[in-house]
């Protein structure tokens, strides 16, 4: 069990103290300033409030710890392998080292107990509230057998960046009690002292989003710290910033409160001194039984889920398979409907709305989803008829983030990784780049969220070239684990987000058009070649030229296959809503769609670069090498050459 004896607690935080400053000093790189100002914050938290069971890492009913400044990585596996996980001193002592469990910024899935993938600052926070909300709106529909906190370190560089004003700003909209962040006040960062660039006054800042702010209290003292927990755990309808004044590198007696302090400054002779100036006398990588006894929680963590485990048995069997991930039993049903539903369509639809027709079936049959918009509801058609807005009483299905792309999908992350929900996002695809980097850290977690980005061309029109993605669909096909889906029509739509939802390794992203597109004949076959990423929709006898199209311009592929049939040219038309998917199967596939002595026309309104790989050099590409304009979308389409009769043209030419 964890003492409470003061001395023993004091020994815990040097210990975190110097296994950071050994484990920097071993790999030759690192930043041992964080986890040495932090590290009685992390003491007065982990010794008396954090529920946690070493033995179960993803025990659902577990408090989150989230470290947003995850520079500062040793100060999690410190606590981590004093408390009981599976990280042993071998892995201490292998930090930043190739397939060590100790990367040099935590990493989930690679580290027991790490709960994010932080160091982009400003993420961690934005995750935390996403697990928050998740947490609220599971425990609103099942009741206390969902009851946990989630606390985050964050320090001033998370707070100067943007997505921590947009996530805090929403998390104190939806009154999220149950999270408790901690900044680490230290006035320093990389560049020396912080008042030449930032002067926010962080507790009105946080006032003024609706926030509980408790201090600013000495970071140092662990009972000060224990004090302002338990405060901000009587908060029942705010989210709570304790605000903590600490010494960057505290116990460094020549480089403490430096900028210094941050990286691998404190080295050599300063280590030594440190260990002086505390009063430390044990080696490199060895600790006390002391340490060990302040912060093991392996009894009282088994006793928390044991008795927690007792109440889940009678629970709901629909919590049950929430948390562990699992679609519904008759998911094969749903999904059935919802391919019907697509293939009985026989109107021109835009994609996003042929999308927002397959949610008219997913969603209501799936509460798990948790649907959102960065304020473009009503264009990104993320809603359906039974969704309701998601409110500080922890009801409703259908997030509004507000003017918030990278806040929202950053959130949407978080949520995902609580898990028992899944989370998806809608917004223009253009703004893809704000929200970018959370993007791409879906992609590296291995997160289950769905992006719903619509205007996925020059197809949005008078709104011009601001508002026209060109290169978005191909730098997002670029981010490794993305699946990126560009639908044709209503059975492409509808087979994305279902792809969607059954995926538990990554995210998946639909970009949708404005405009509507063609009618493909279609029946219930398709559906598993669509699956494919890549497939023949209309071909002929030793076809002469194949004609490759994604998203809206696969009508415009269809109608150029007509004319070029008429004219006595043997044609072949492929489809490819997924390159990623494509990409994965077998070469034998790859080759019977796409022969290598067939010249390829790809036709996509975007840049041109990406498809070469497909077309090799005696193919090419009908596409999009400039901005777009500001004019009517046909009028767009036919400047840029994206008509029937460039496209026979440029196919003739290919033969």
């Amino acid at each position: 069990m964890p003492s409470n004896d003061p001395n023993t607690l004091q020994t815990a935080a040097h210990a975190i103290r110097m296994l950071a400053v050994d484990a920097v000093a071993k790999a030759k790189s690192g930043h041992q300033g964080m986890p040495m100002g932090m590290a009685e914050i992390a003491v007065a938290l982990w010794s008396k409030h954090l529920r946690h069971n070493p033995a179960n890492p993803l025990w659902p009913n577990r408090d989150r710890f989230v470290v947003s400044n995850g520079h500062g990585s040793m100060l999690p596996y410190a606590l981590l392998h004093l408390s009981g996980y599976d990280l042993p001193m071998s892995e201490i002592e292998n930090f930043r080292q190739l397939h060590s469990k100790t990367p040099g910024h935590p990493e989930v899935g690679i580290t027991p107990g790490i709960e994010t993938t932080t160091g982009p600052l400003g993420q961690g926070i934005a995750n935390a509230v996403g697990m928050a909300l998740a947490e609220k709106l599971l425990a609103k529909q099942f009741g206390n057998v969902v009851d946990h906190h989630t606390y985050v370190f964050m320090g001033d560089g998370c707070m100067m960046e943007g997505v921590s004003h947009e996530a805090c700003s929403l998390a104190g909209v939806l009154g999220l009690n149950k999270l408790i962040a901690f900044y680490d006040d230290n006035g320093i960062s990389i560049d020396g002292h912080v008042e030449g660039w930032f002067q926010d006054d962080t507790k009105k800042r946080f006032e003024a989003y609706g926030w509980n702010v408790i201090g600013p209290i000495d970071g140092h003292n662990i009972e000060a710290v224990d004090a302002a927990i338990v405060a901000a755990k009587t908060e029942s309808s705010r989210a709570t910033l304790i605000i903590c004044k600490t010494d960057i590198g505290h116990g460094s007696p020549n480089k403490h409160g430096t900028s210094d302090a941050h990286g691998t400054a404190v080295m050599g002779d300063e280590i030594a001194a440190t260990r002086v100036h505390i009063g430390w006398t044990l080696p490199p990588f060895q600790l006390p039984a002391e340490a060990y006894a302040a912060l093991d929680a392996k009894q009282a963590g088994a006793a928390l889920e044991a008795t927690w485990n007792k109440a889940f048995a009678s629970s709901d069997a629909e919590l049950k398979r929430r948390l562990n991930g699992a679609l519904p039993a008759n998911y094969a049903d749903i999904l059935k409907r919802a391919v019907d539903a697509a293939i009985a369509n026989d109107k021109e639809v835009a994609t996003r709305k042929a999308a927002q027709n397959a949610l008219e079936v997913f969603g209501p049959a799936l509460p798990e989803m948790i649907g959102g918009s960065a304020d473009l509801t009503g264009s990104n058609l993320t809603n359906h008829k039974q969704s309701t807005a998601v409110t500080a009483a922890g009801t409703g299905n259908h997030i509004g983030y507000g003017v918030r792309e990278f806040g929202m999908c950053a959130i949407a992350n978080g949520m995902a990784l609580h898990g028992g929900v899944i989370p998806y996002v809608g917004t223009f695809l253009v703004f893809s780049d704000y929200a970018r980097n959370a993007v791409r850290m879906a992609a590296l977690m291995k997160t289950r969220v769905l992006y719903i980005f619509t205007h996925d061309s020059i197809g949005v029109g008078e709104d011009g070239p601001t508002h026209q993605p060109v290169e978005h669909v191909a730098s997002l096909r670029l981010i490794p684990g993305l699946h990126v889906w560009r639908p044709a029509d209503s059975l492409e739509s509808a087979v994305a987000y279902a792809s969607g939802i059954e995926r538990k390794d990554g995210p998946t992203m639909l970009c949708l058009s404005r405009q509507n597109t063609a009618v493909i004949a279609r029946d219930a076959s398709h559906e598993a070649l669509i699956r494919r990423g890549g497939y023949i929709v209309a071909d002929a006898q030793n076809p002469e030229v194949i004609l490759l199209a994604t998203g809206s311009e696969l009508g415009l592929a269809m109608s150029a296959y007509k004319q070029l049939t008429a004219d006595g040219v043997a044609a072949r038309v492929v489809s490819m809503p997924c390159t990623q998917l494509f990409d994965a199967q077998t070469v034998d596939y790859r080759l019977a769609v796409l022969p290598r002595d067939v010249p390829t026309l790809v036709i996509e309104a975007g840049v041109t670069d990406g498809w070469w790989k497909y077309v090799g050099s005696n193919g090419g590409v009908v596409g999009i090498d400039t901005f777009g304009e500001s004019a009517p979308a046909p009028v767009l389409m036919k400047h840029f050459g994206l008509t029937v009769e460039n496209v026979i043209s440029k196919a003739k030419a290919l033969i």
